[in-house]
């Protein structure tokens, strides 16, 4: 039994019987006076045992009533502990930040720019999505962070990670806020939303045409690049999926979500982690079996793959209602082109089959089961943008 419940149980009571009270029961009865008035009645009994068990269950009542408020003050205090850590940790953690280009913004200038919250976008992991407008006119997405984890580290790699850097590809943090429990982001609108609308639309009602794809994967490819290796620090995403990709008004992508990234000096090939980081379907087997290779930016390649397929096929990589020998995308694709076949997604020109063909054969890559054998994201970016006759097929994955 946790304290918790051992002081559950003492605050909301319990019963307790002996099997003596039966025994001496009638002997009490007989030995009883009674006494008192009209109002109050008491009875006391002289009987040895039943002195006993009134004593007993006296100490056990005070004994409850004692402990409960020492229960409660050690929870409290160790609640207050933790989050008072959780608030000096991050508040050392802005203040030792020098480089920082977001606004600090109190909580009352964020309810402001949200309208009092009344424009919900969407929920995530780790909060609620407000729809706002600074002051200059500009609309903004601001993150409410009411579901705080790992003593705020999310709060940290955010505003650590993109906080400091600006790529087009990247979504631009504005600003922030971190008021004691309260704490916000607020980023950039991407009116188009996110790209996952895109590729699992049903019935192809918000479908993107491939030349529309093609370049947003060029674009993801060149946002994460750019994290791995044109910073002054190597920051690994480690949750890239199309739900993270946020499309604006032009359909240019933007890498979002970065709660789950780490920074590391831009020399280090192999990173330490102490528990899987990502998606489900989107993350390195690595991660799962350390035998296959230590956990490095590959992994972000390897994400970036199995979105990359979806990207192409415009449906999820793995489908249990389709037949057999599709249910599990990338195999499939891998099969088709192993046997010669082309791939027809949809009603495409030539033009766009050449587009789908080089996004599948550059996932492919992608995917391979050893990190050592996928490409850097910036070679990536090559192989997007050249000449499909100079990719040469791949071994097959998850051998």
């Amino acid at each position: 039994m946790s304290l918790l419940d051992f002081n559950r149980e003492l605050w909301y009571g319990f019963e307790a019987s002996w099997g003596i009270l039966r025994i001496f029961c009638d002997m009490c009865r007989e030995r009883a006076s009674c006494f008192g008035d009209s109002v109050n009645v008491a009875a006391i009994c002289d009987f040895e045992p039943c002195l006993f068990l009134s004593s007993f269950l006296r100490a056990v009542l005070a004994t409850r009533f004692l402990f409960a408020p020492c229960v409660f003050g050690f929870l409290f205090y160790k609640f207050s502990r933790r989050h008072l850590s959780m608030y000096d940790k991050i508040e050392g953690f802005l203040q030792s930040q020098n480089h920082l280009v977001p606004i600090r913004y109190s909580y009352s200038d964020i309810k402001k720019m949200t309208n009092g919250f009344r424009d919900k976008l969407g929920e995530g992991g780790c909060g609620s999505v407000y729809k706002g407008k600074l002051q200059s006119g500009p609309p903004v997405a601001v993150k409410l962070l009411s579901k705080p984890k790992a003593n705020g580290q999310e709060f940290i790699n955010e505003v650590g990670t993109i906080g400091r850097i600006h790529h087009v590809n990247v979504v631009q943090l504005i600003g922030y806020c971190a008021e004691r429990s309260k704490r916000a982001l607020v980023y950039d609108f991407m009116p188009n939303g996110s790209l996952e609308k895109y590729i699992f639309s049903p019935e192809g009602k918000l479908s993107l045409s491939c030349k529309q794809m093609y370049k947003i994967s060029l674009g993801v490819a060149r946002g994460i690049g750019y994290l791995h290796q044109g910073c002054d620090m190597q920051i690994l995403h480690f949750d890239i999926k199309p739900h993270n990709i946020l499309l604006n008004e032009n359909f240019t992508p933007k890498v979002s979500d970065f709660g789950l990234a780490k920074s590391y000096p831009t020399n280090n090939s192999i990173v330490t982690m102490t528990a899987v980081r990502g998606t489900p379907g989107y993350i390195a087997p690595e991660f799962l079996d350390q035998s296959i290779g230590g956990v490095s930016h590959k992994a972000d390649v390897y994400s970036f793959g199995m979105m990359l397929l979806e990207m192409a096929g415009k449906r999820k990589n793995y489908n249990p209602s389709a037949n057999s020998s599709q249910r599990f995308f990338p195999l499939w694709v891998y099969d088709q082109f192993a046997e010669g076949k082309n791939i027809q997604i949809g009603e495409t020109t030539e033009a766009e089959n050449e587009m789908v063909k080089k996004m599948m054969f550059v996932a492919l890559w992608c995917i391979q089961t050893s990190p050592s054998d996928r490409p850097s994201m910036n070679k990536v970016v090559e192989m997007l943008e050249g000449n499909i006759e100079l990719l040469h097929m791949p071994t097959k994955p998850f051998q």
